[in-house]
């Protein structure tokens, strides 16, 4: 599923650092990260793109995994507790429990401007589901006066909670008796069994008129559900049609997003970023990040 950046030797190492300082040239290196041909973007979805760019917090994500992947007897103890661990444990927990893996989805900069909010910007209540180790609800947190987060694996849980976020199961976010003024629900959409459900009960917790839903989704969109260490298809499956980035960007606004009762404010076009490990230095997904806003039934 993910693929990666390889750069073993520490000549080519030590030039691929000195090009993540230099912007021009990594802008040109990953500039597919943030295409967008707005011709194949749907008549009603093309004025609602925000075009995204490689900044100053991504390249320090890319810089630190670089760095950390070359850590040679770090990463052989990592692969060596993978290794005895991965037939009892599942991935997340694994890197949870190693404190590696962390996650890169967009920087402040990308998110203020995806929200269209200033730096200063303050709301109540923000709830980050399936949150992971935390790093990208740091992100967005600044921005709020209460932080919750949902996590099924025990090690990120943990992560969550020395980061004093507050921590809520999975059954339990949507009957707190309060609502939220923001729902993140990054790259999950493809990873729950019933996804439709979902959308639906974050429509009904988010405060009304001015709640709003931060999606990310990866594309090509292909549902999979870790069920005891196993992958399988989820009970509802979500089709989305089309072969290119910008016509599944397209189908899920106009049909599976409107089907639940949400309508698109603004859309990306951003790469999905994990840390590397002694075989990659990092890995990289293609990420379609949505702003939801509830319609009125």
């Amino acid at each position: 599923m993910w693929t990666g950046k390889y750069v073993r030797s520490p000549l080519a190492r030590s030039l691929f650092l000195n090009m993540v300082n230099d912007s021009e040239e990594v802008e040109k290196e990953t500039q597919e990260w943030y295409r967008c041909s707005s011709e194949l973007l749907g008549e009603a979805v093309r004025p609602l793109f925000v075009q995204s760019n490689l900044d100053q917090d991504t390249q320090a994500f890319l810089r630190r995994s670089i760095e950390k992947s070359g850590w040679m007897f770090t990463q052989l103890y990592h692969s060596l507790i993978s290794t005895v661990l991965s037939p009892l444990v599942s991935r997340t927990s694994i890197n949870g429990l190693l404190g590696r893996g962390s996650m890169f989805v967009f920087s402040v900069d990308q998110f203020q401007k995806l929200l269209r909010i200033a730096p200063e910007w303050q709301a109540e209540r923000l709830l980050d589901l399936g949150a992971g180790d935390g790093g990208v609800t740091e992100v967005m947190g600044a921005h709020f006066k209460e932080v919750y987060a949902t996590e099924v694996s025990t090690p990120m849980k943990w992560n969550l909670q020395r980061k004093k976020y507050r921590l809520l199961d999975i059954d339990e976010w949507q009957h707190t008796g309060f609502q939220y003024d923001l729902i993140s629900c990054l790259n999950l959409l493809d990873r729950c069994d019933d996804p439709l459900d979902l959308l639906r009960a974050i429509k009904r917790s988010l405060v009304p008129g001015t709640g709003r839903l931060i999606l990310a989704a990866v594309l090509p969109f292909q549902p999979w559900v870790e069920i005891g260490g196993k992958w399988q298809r989820p009970r509802v499956h979500i089709k989305v049609n089309g072969k290119k980035w910008e016509e599944q960007v397209t189908h899920l606004s106009n049909e599976v997003f409107r089907e639940v009762g949400f309508e698109v404010e603004a859309v990306t076009r951003l790469p999905y970023l994990c840390e590397g490990d002694m075989y990659k230095e990092y890995y990289v997904l293609d990420d379609a990040v949505f702003v939801l806003k509830p319609v009125e039934d």
